[in-house]
């Protein structure tokens, strides 16, 4: 079954089983919704993550409701995707939500935390361990619904023409990163850099910046980051499971049909999986692609870089908590499900790994 089959039948079956089959075979009259992104327009993963949803959500609902979806720009600049949906010019935007920082910074919570949740840790949490919950009590007063969608997983440490040494080499660094992690850069000395992903290749080569980060191999290929920089490191200690969020207008989604609203809710999540799926399928060749073609020269951040950059985030998100009573609650119920979740990959994921990887 190709991926727009997979993607529509999954979708779906999973809508039937939130909405009435009365609701559903009702034809009511088309409602047009428009989604704005912070993604270069059809940008392979995210961009097209945004255009697989909104297609999603118009076909399972034959119509009814139909979604066009603007890329960073078109409509609105990328970073003002949150106020767009807020006051109403788009109905849905496809973004994360550590670009919201100067605006929510407890939201930062819902997009990923340095040394934080995987991709399936997040999910859990989310769905299952009360985040989504809380995640509604903090765009509520902004008139805004968020929902997972997308996932791009343990992403890469990024793109540099130095070599990293040692934290001496982190010092006086201009360096594309956003969220906790440019946080985090900043107080080891260097000078973090918010660029929405259409600029990166520009800035890096012109010196703007020294480095960057955007997301793995699927994406860093596409954008001929290994054009500009040689060095690609990692781990992605800043971004090891980031949530990309579908944001929906409260008012538009609550004046939404039940049916209707099951197929957005639903959509969403479809979608949320299957952008994990495409990473883990296209991240390897793509490396590969970068390492034997292309000559990049792939580096592990030194042992004693990372426990310091481990420690630093650890303050900077007790720091994000301290804020606000809600950026306490939220960090709470964060690092409890994080705790956990540790004490039980250690005798799941990392021991089989291990075992795996031992032969």
């Amino acid at each position: 079954m190709d991926r727009r089959k997979f993607l529509k039948t999954t979708g779906a079956a999973l809508a039937v089983s939130g909405a009435s089959a009365t609701g559903l075979a009702h034809a009511g009259k088309t409602i047009k919704w428009k989604m704005v992104t912070t993604w270069p327009k059809n940008f392979p993963g995210l961009g097209t993550g945004a255009n697989n949803l909104a297609r999603l959500i118009t076909e399972m609902s034959g119509g009814r409701l139909k979604v066009k979806v603007y890329g960073a720009k078109e409509l609105v600049p990328a970073f003002e995707v949150f106020d767009a949906v807020s006051r109403g010019t788009a109905e849905m935007g496809h973004a994360s939500a550590y670009y919201w920082k100067g605006k929510v910074p407890e939201a930062q919570f819902f997009s990923t935390m340095p040394f934080g949740m995987t991709a399936n840790e997040m999910n859990g949490w989310i769905y299952y361990g009360g985040g989504r919950q809380l995640w509604d009590e903090t765009y509520k007063p902004f008139g805004v619904i968020g929902r997972p969608a997308g996932n791009t997983g343990v992403q890469m440490g990024g793109w540099f023409n130095k070599e990293i040494n040692s934290l001496a080499d982190m010092k006086g660094l201009k360096m594309r990163i956003p969220g906790l992690g440019g946080e985090v850069l900043k107080r080891l000395g260097g000078t973090p850099v918010n660029l929405p992903g259409g600029e990166l290749f520009t800035a890096l080569t012109s010196g703007t910046i020294d480095a960057t980060e955007w997301v793995g191999p699927y994406n860093d290929l596409a954008f001929g980051l290994y054009k500009a920089a040689k060095y690609y490191y990692y781990p992605g200690f800043h971004e090891p499971g980031t949530i990309l969020e579908a944001l929906i207008n409260r008012k538009a989604f609550e004046a939404l049909p039940k049916d209707l609203q099951a197929i957005v809710e639903n959509a969403c999540k479809v979608v949320n999986q299957d952008m994990l799926a495409e990473y883990s399928a296209r991240n390897p060749g793509a490396l590969e692609q970068l390492v034997n073609k292309h000559h990049v020269q792939l580096r592990a951040y030194p042992d004693d870089v990372l426990g310091q950059l481990r420690k630093v985030s650890a303050e900077v998100a007790a720091e994000l908590a301290a804020q606000n009573k809600a950026a306490k609650k939220i960090y709470d119920s964060y690092v409890a499900f994080l705790d956990a979740s540790k004490k039980y990959s250690r005798i799941s994921d990392l021991a089989y790994l291990k075992a795996r990887d031992a032969g």
